[in-house]
């Protein structure tokens, strides 16, 4: 069965605004980095996968920094390391052949009580992290500590409060937790050129686990030519963060784009995800929180998409943390179960989505699984939201509850005989299902 809901004259106001949204306007400063050049290997590095070069790497970094800024050079080889300290006006470059490993999770230092990220940094300025080597994060052994909640992993990038931050071409793999995490009102951040790899969190012998590719909160971020396919989200932020682009970019494993769960703290604004691909992608777009962590979620655009054999398409919803089987089985809730969701007091950390653009977005979905689902709380419904141009094809409906001021417009979800394209409740979808 298919539903096309035909195009209808509507070009005044807020839907006009949103239907014609440009990208956001995201230009980061790159940082400026110094003309000197030092390689790892003037400090005593030996790149033969055995030898520790953890005091060298520092050292080349230190000097760098007391030099006033400049390249560290990691030449061709394999260059076994533990966690350093990054510094400002520094740019780290991976020669052509060169890997950076870290050191096994037998020898890392702090093990799993308290390990260091591997390229760390607070309040740094004019960082760059590049060049056509890898850094390998040796992470499989990791993985299921995922599941002790007393064991910590470290991090492959971490930065905080990071200014100017370039990341560009290199390629990092298997991190032991997330590849890229950049936090802490961080801004002017370019990530582009770069390939993520690490296992999906379905593979059946060593499934990846909080692998999150691209974990970047701040402003003005530039997310720009990268092929990623990991074990958790591709992309994803928190609260405090405004003023993306994500463009061009091939997703494969992984949760997909999101936002969430912490949305608080200054909420999250201006994305625009445009012209990207999605193959196997448990979810596309994902927009996720509870109402012990949300916040104001709005001015979302996501333009010209293609996705083959997602899990689900569009998955926004504010019952993220909920362990009631019943809603945490998404695939499957119903208008019904959706209309009996408790109600609850609204509060400062109450999500609250509105003013979503979904535009030239096509889709196949996996056996079993639903075209979409935009789900606020009764409380609080989602807002404003234009689906144009969306055609998806899956076993299940497209549910839409507790949502207000929802657009279709040339869109068709088309489905299986027997099984209605749309399922609403507590929701005013325009037009609305025939």
């Amino acid at each position: 069965m298919k539903m096309l809901l035909p195009h209808r004259l509507f070009v005044a106001g807020l839907w006009f605004v949103l239907a014609t949204r440009l990208p956001a306007a995201v230009n980061p400063a790159l940082p400026v980095i110094p003309t000197r050049v030092v390689a790892i290997t003037h400090f005593g590095a030996v790149g033969d996968g055995v030898i520790t070069n953890t005091a060298a790497l520092q050292a080349a970094i230190d000097d760098t920094r007391a030099a006033g800024g400049g390249t560290v050079e990691v030449p061709a080889g394999v260059f076994l390391c533990g966690p350093v300290t990054l510094a400002s006006n520094l740019r780290l470059q991976l020669d052509a052949g060169a890997v950076l490993r870290l050191l096994p999770l037998d020898k890392y230092p702090g093990g799993t009580v308290s390990p260091a990220n591997f390229l760390s940094g607070s309040g740094l300025h004019d960082v760059a992290i590049g060049g056509p080597g890898m850094i390998d994060g040796q992470g499989v052994p990791w993985w299921p500590l995922a599941k002790e909640k007393r064991a910590h992993r470290p991090r492959l990038i971490a930065l905080a409060a990071a200014q100017r931050l370039l990341i560009e071409q290199v390629t990092l793999t298997n991190s032991p937790m997330f590849h890229i995490a950049i936090s802490g009102h961080s801004g002017n951040v370019t990530v582009r050129g770069v390939t993520i790899r690490a296992n999906p969190s379905t593979d059946p012998v060593n499934p990846g686990h909080n692998t999150d590719a691209c974990d970047v909160s701040g402003t003005n971020i530039l997310i720009q030519d990268c092929n990623v396919s990991v074990g958790d989200d591709n992309f994803t932020c928190g609260g405090g963060t405004s003023d993306v682009l994500i463009t061009n970019c091939t997703y494969g494993y992984g949760h997909g784009v999101s936002v969430g769960s912490y949305t608080h703290s200054g909420g999250v604004s201006n994305i625009t995800v445009i012209n990207c691909t999605f193959n196997n992608t448990e979810a596309g777009i994902r927009i996720k929180s509870d109402r012990d962590r949300g916040g104001l979620v709005q001015h979302m655009a996501y333009l010209n998409l293609s996705m083959t054999n997602v899990g689900i398409p569009i998955l926004i919803y504010a019952a993220y943390t909920n362990a009631n089987p019943v809603y945490r089985a998404l695939a499957r809730l119903t208008p019904a179960q959706a209309a009996a969701y408790p109600a609850a007091d609204i509060g400062e950390r109450t999500p609250i989505y509105r003013d979503l653009v979904f535009s030239n977005l096509t889709a196949t979905v996996q056996p079993g699984r639903r075209a979409g689902l935009i789900w606020g709380l009764p409380e609080m419904a989602i807002t404003n939201i234009l689906l144009q141009q969306v055609h998806i094809t899956a076993d299940r409906s497209f549910g839409v509850y507790d949502a207000q001021q929802v657009r279709v417009v040339d869109s068709e979800i088309r489905t299986p005989e027997g099984v209605p394209p749309w399922a609403v409740t507590n929701s005013d979808l325009v037009p609305g299902p025939r």
